[in-house]
């Protein structure tokens, strides 16, 4: 995961790159007053006081001065979503390829956690990052006493062993949820299988409403998805933060390389669902990683996401997707949770719990609490009117909100005295956005919306 800008001094030359999917934020601006200047941010906020023009840097890619031009670097197999794989699942290759994509984010000097929601995606993480926690632990215990810490490497091997300076006694683990939330109970429940030293925060919906201007601000998006699960991530971080934590592991990207939504199950064909997932994983940086990173980022903590490693994704995306299918027989993600299933390999200890391992899918926004996502259509309900959604603001062109959620969510701090009277579910969204970031910022945002399905909001509620 990267952004970055090199400016080669003898050549005059300026080189920016960023991710091959986009879990760092980055932003190309250009400004009508200074013709042929570029500009660079990990922020909208940073770049529109001097920009008319900005453009999401595209995941993958590379800009050279000298050419004045983007070119694509990261082209893999599975990016053609027309060139479907035939590869059949190899489960244990599957397993050993996520295992090392955690095994590579842990190498750390400074404290860490996980996110851990109680759902497969991060279970999974938090249960590979214990083993390797505990593995490295009692690696110190044994080392001897008069070793030169100084001299030793951090990183992986030839051999794929892990080596770190900084060890610990216990891994850390993470939630948050609405008093009650599902995914809360399922935490704890994994957190005391694992053995991670847990901490379970709470929030109230009057919590998330008060924090919706800045989760709007910090996220730079006015997509309904991502702002109702953001929210909780937001205050997530501000309490792990305030624990000295630096950095934390998120299951992001899982849902998508393996077609783990619940609208998946509407798809027609293997073709369809595996032009759906890498239409996902193309806009994860639009979505997903968009909200781990700012979410986390906002209060200074990292988020690192195992799922998304170029090894993992070559390994996953090149299966036939016939093995992604969701049928009556097979839930969602079949693959991943088989991969991890040890049953049939009584040497092996369980990774979860078989509860969680088969455990039907929460959306986050859901799985938080399902008063949350009500909560929030209930405050847009009452704060924006009939007449506002009947008269959009022509800035807007043809990107208008459907709902009244999405309205307000995209000029927020400009109605903060209206919200208290008469205002409303997407259109909501849209005027927050609107009051921090000029029109033109609105052409980084994507809306995420489900394929094969009539249903407008993308919870699938």
């Amino acid at each position: 995961m990267f952004s970055w800008v090199l400016w080669d001094k003898k050549q005059d030359r300026v080189v920016a790159a960023r991710d091959p999917i986009g879990i760092t934020s980055f932003y190309l601006g250009r400004s009508s007053s200074t013709p042929g200047a570029v500009f660079f941010a990990s922020e909208l906020k940073c770049l529109h006081p001097v920009c008319d023009n900005i453009i999401a840097f595209p995941p993958g890619h590379v800009y050279d001065s000298k050419t004045d031009s983007l070119t694509r670097y990261f082209e893999p197999k599975w990016w053609d979503p027309t060139n479907v794989p035939t590869t059949p699942v190899d489960y244990k290759v599957v397993r050993q390829s996520l295992e090392k994509a955690v095994r590579k984010r842990l190498m750390a000097e400074v404290p860490y956690g996980v996110l851990l929601s109680g759902g497969l995606d991060s279970s999974l993480v938090a249960s590979i990052a214990q083993r390797e926690t505990l593995r490295m632990a009692e690696a110190a215990r044994k080392a001897p006493q008069n070793l030169n810490a100084d001299g030793e490497l951090v990183g992986i091997d030839d051999e794929n062993d892990l080596s770190t300076v900084t060890t610990f006694q216990q891994l850390h683990s993470f939630s948050i949820g609405l008093p009650g939330a599902p995914d809360t109970e399922a935490a704890l429940e994994v957190a005391k299988f694992l053995g991670t030293k847990h901490h379970p925060f709470t929030f109230t919906v009057e919590d998330g409403l008060d924090a919706l201007s800045d989760v709007i601000y910090h996220l730079e998006t006015y997509d309904v998805t991502t702002i109702r699960a953001s929210t909780p991530m937001y205050l997530l971080s501000r309490k792990i933060k305030a624990m000295g934590v630096k950095m934390v592991l998120s299951g992001e990207g899982s849902d998508e390389i393996f077609g783990g939504y619940l609208y998946f199950h509407a798809a027609p064909n293997k073709e369809e669902l595996h032009k759906e997932t890498v239409r996902r994983v193309k806009n994860l940086h639009l979505a997903d990683c968009l909200r781990a990173n700012k979410s986390t980022s906002a209060w200074g903590l990292e988020a690192r996401v195992p799922f998304l490693d170029k090894e993992f994704l070559e390994t996953c995306m090149g299966v036939d997707p016939q093995d992604k299918m969701i049928t009556p027989e097979r839930i969602e993600k079949h693959m991943l949770r088989k991969a991890f299933d040890t049953s049939d390999e009584p040497e092996t200890a369980a990774y979860l719990p078989d509860k969680i391992l088969w455990r039907q899918k929460e959306q986050f926004s859901d799985g938080v609490g399902y008063s949350w996502i009500d909560g929030l259509k209930d405050e847009a309900e009452r704060q924006v009117t009939d007449e506002m959604m009947k008269n959009p603001k022509p800035e807007w062109g043809t990107d208008v909100p459907d709902t009244k959620e999405a309205y307000v969510f995209a000029c927020f701090s400009h109605f903060i005295v209206l919200l208290k009277t008469n205002l409303g579910y997407r259109y909501w969204y849209r005027t927050m956005f609107d009051e921090h970031f000029p029109p033109y910022c609105a052409g980084t945002v994507e809306r995420w919306t489900p394929t094969w399905s009539k249903q407008t909001d993308p919870s699938g509620r």
